[in-house]
């Protein structure tokens, strides 16, 4: 079984309080965005994702260099993980119809098509997991969803705010349910559901409603209440809250897996050196197959050695022309990519630079802060030191730089991959 991901990222988000949409925003050392996206990513049977965005769209571009970067490390036989951006509309469902035009080619009638809102980054990998079994074999489809718990009250009609609003009545909630995401329907269903509200100059506020108004009844699934959606700035404090939980759950007694990785390279013509990502100045550069990085080579070898995977030798050998030139960020993406595969995560990582020049002094928290993007971790996850061999072998004759980096790895909580 395969499906196909889209995902509404248009709107403004104008109760959220932010200049940037609500998607966007930090949490947990990643955007709302990237924390939705991420268990289907991690997700083999996913065939391709959808992002439909504003035409003025200002905070994909990072998002979608972080996306690329990774698809293009993956290693030769490992699934390509897609993602595509379209431009959007002013209502919901008509993003998510821009979105389903763009797969035109790609889906079959009979195809799932799975709709997940990009304000909710506490999906369960296990509600993904009951919706796909329980809407396997279903002709139409479904939703997660979850009983409401509260009482309900109906406000009158007039009501616009805080000042005015009143109890009229109280609502039976027995057979009320709150909509959640995903929601997964049939691809040709859907889309002719839609075309038929749009036709009609009706916006459904979900995918659901759409069927609903055709005479069609989905399938409620239960979810978790935790896959809540990102509508305030109080609700990100919720969120983070739900994501450390369960990675303090998830590690807590779990085997630590703690790597390390060496590397070095010789100096040789050149006018700069890549050292942890960053562009540094200096008199000479180094003899690589690649870009040369020793910090980012020495954590790739950290990340895989703790991981049991091997070492960067195996997997971007220097007799690869793929590699000729590459940038080394490329390798990380892949080795990530790998561990993610076996729900693995980094926990932290220090490394030391061993070299007479250049100075990482002036340059320490530029490598820190793009180390820390690279492994999706915070920065005061990420320890730079630096030293000299006092002027002995060929470190102290300045023939060339190593360097040392030592990582722990803990077994990621949100979305361990399907066994």
């Amino acid at each position: 079984m395969h499906y196909w991901l889209v995902m509404p990222a248009a709107g403004s988000g104008s109760r959220f309080g932010s200049a940037s949409p609500k998607q966007y925003a930090p949490l947990a050392g990643r955007t709302v965005i990237e924390w939705a996206l991420a268990p289907f990513l991690a997700d083999s049977r996913c065939a391709g994702i959808v992002v439909a965005l504003a035409p003025e769209d200002g905070g994909w571009a990072r998002i979608a260099a972080r996306l690329q970067l990774a698809e293009q490390a993956t290693p030769a036989g490992a699934p390509a993980r897609r993602v595509a951006a379209v431009v959007g509309g002013t209502q919901r469902s008509l993003s998510v119809r821009a979105a389903l035009a763009s797969l035109a080619s790609a889906a079959a009638a009979d195809d799932w098509v799975l709709v997940h809102d990009a304000a909710r980054p506490c999906l369960e990998s296990y509600d993904l997991e009951r919706l796909l079994t329980a809407l396997a074999s279903h002709s139409l489809g479904g939703l997660l969803a979850t009983p409401a718990a509260d009482t309900l009250k109906r406000a009158p009609a007039a009501a616009t705010g805080e000042a005015d609003a009143r109890v009229s009545e109280t609502v039976d909630r027995t057979t009320l349910w709150r909509a959640l995401t995903p929601q997964m329907f049939r691809y040709a269903r859907l889309c002719l559901a839609l075309d038929a509200a749009h036709t009609a100059q009706r916006f459904p506020t979900d995918e659901a409603q759409a069927l609903e108004w055709q005479g069609e009844q989905p399938l409620l699934v239960p979810g978790a209440a935790s896959n809540l959606k990102i509508t305030t700035a109080e609700d990100l404090v919720l969120a983070a809250a739900i994501l450390r939980s369960r990675h303090t759950s998830a590690t807590r007694g779990a085997p630590m897996r703690i790597g390390s990785g060496f590397d070095v390279h010789a100096f040789g013509p050149g006018d700069f050196l890549m050292l942890g990502g960053v562009r540094i100045p200096h008199s000479r550069g180094v003899l690589a197959h690649s870009d040369g990085d020793v910090v980012l080579h020495a954590l790739c070898d950290a990340l895989l050695g703790a991981a049991g995977l091997g070492d960067i030798g195996q997997h971007f050998a220097d007799t690869d022309p793929r590699w000729r030139g590459a940038d080394s960020r490329r390798f990380v993406a892949a080795v990530l990519a790998m561990l993610r595969e076996r729900g693995l995560e980094v926990a932290n990582a220090d490394v030391t630079v061993l070299a007479q020049s250049p100075k990482i002094a002036p340059h320490r928290e530029a490598m820190r802060q793009e180390i820390a993007r690279l492994l999706g971790i915070a920065a005061a996850c990420v320890n730079i030191k630096a030293t000299t061999t006092e002027g002995l072998g060929f470190l102290g004759r300045a023939e060339g730089i190593a360097a040392q980096a030592v990582v722990l790895l803990a077994e990621s909580a949100p979305w361990a991959p399907r066994s």
